[in-house]
């Protein structure tokens, strides 16, 4: 796997690997959507994802943005995140770092957060019920500060 550089993160790298052994060219499009994911700390939408590439003058078609996100969850390397709204979100998927949203019913913001206490009673749970959790998501709802 070839070595991070100062601008290309490991996940970057990994990703970039990952689409090249399943036979992907380094497309344009496909080369600004990993670059974004790798920089953000929480989950985008595909809108939000077209904004940010269009503010940065690199462009790409809503359809394009969905095409490669499909194929960056199939490779398992982004997490498709479902916090209502209608509107799935999507987030690079860190062996580091994982954590958890806040989600306003108000205004639809989206606030990560990460608990080790939290983590710790899923742990917990998994244990007194004997049940092998491979995976969580914990969503939760309700207003922010600024709409109160």
């Amino acid at each position: 796997m070839p070595k991070a550089t100062t601008q290309q993160s490991q996940w970057e790298v990994t990703t970039n690997q990952r689409l090249a052994d399943a036979g992907r060219r380094r497309g344009g499009a496909r080369a600004a959507v990993v670059a974004l994911l790798d920089e953000q700390s929480c989950a985008l939408s595909a809108y939000e994802i077209e904004d940010l590439l269009a503010e940065r003058e690199r462009a790409a078609g809503r359809a394009s943005i969905y095409r490669i996100l499909e194929e960056l969850e199939e490779l398992g390397v982004v997490s498709k995140v479902e916090l209502g709204q209608g509107q799935a979100r999507y987030e690079a998927i860190r062996p580091d770092h994982h954590h958890h949203h806040l989600v306003c019913d108000g205004c639809g913001a989206v606030i990560a957060f990460d608990d080790e206490p939290l983590e710790r009673a899923v742990h917990s749970i998994s244990k007194r019920v004997d049940f092998a959790v491979e995976g969580h998501e914990i969503v939760l709802r309700g207003l922010c500060a600024d709409c109160r």
